[in-house]
């Protein structure tokens, strides 16, 4: 992990989300949904999780950002997710 990479990881929660909506174009809701989703698979170290929320927008986005990514309608970004953890599971 880079320094400044370390140093946005350890901002506070409305930073750390400010930094997502700036690079990512997220908004709060689909930020939520993201990091509700990673606690719930155990990942409860806040920094570990923050990790993990920015591998998968850098992987959802890639060099595009924005919340319409994920279409409109529950679901996408649950969807994306998964897709995102099985990826990473089989890489473990």
């Amino acid at each position: 992990m880079d320094e400044l990479q370390k140093k946005n990881i350890n901002k506070t929660d409305l930073h750390f989300f400010r930094y997502c909506e700036d690079n990512f174009g997220i908004n709060r809701g689909v930020y939520n949904t993201i990091d509700q989703w990673f606690y719930k698979k155990d990942i409860h170290c806040i920094t570990e999780r923050r990790l993990y929320i920015i591998e998968f927008l850098k992987c959802a986005f890639g060099p595009d950002k924005g919340s319409d990514k994920f279409g409109k309608g529950r679901g996408k970004v649950t969807s994306r997710l998964h897709d995102f953890w099985i990826q990473k599971t089989k890489i473990l």
